[in-house]
């Protein structure tokens, strides 16, 4: 009962982690598409980091439900295994958050 509840937790945190870069994807269309089609002004940095905003927010709920899948199989391998995907969306999620206030504040 306990593992299956673990389980779900950390499905949830999965799959909240991808409706939220799908959300900011299909913004990220709408904005190019409404910038390109019906010729509004726009600036593609602020489109960009919208969207690297939301991939570092869903990085973030990817990592807990690593973290919390980690607490049914504490074994060793498990423990390596998500100390280096940790390790990766940590510098993945670093690297992208500063892109996008380097964006923001070079406009």
């Amino acid at each position: 009962m306990y593992q299956d509840i673990i389980t779900y937790i950390s499905l949830f945190f999965s799959i909240f982690g991808a409706i939220i870069i799908v959300y900011g994807g299909l913004r990220a269309i709408i904005s190019i598409l409404k910038v390109e089609v019906l010729k509004k002004s726009s600036n593609y940095n602020t489109i960009r980091a919208d969207f690297t905003s939301k991939i570092v927010i869903a990085l973030e709920f990817f990592i807990a439900a690593d973290l919390i899948r980690t607490v049914i199989q504490p074994t060793l391998d498990e423990v390596i295994i998500l100390a280096v995907i940790v390790a990766i969306r940590t510098v993945v999620g670093y690297t992208l958050d500063k892109e996008a206030k380097d964006i923001l504040s070079n406009q």
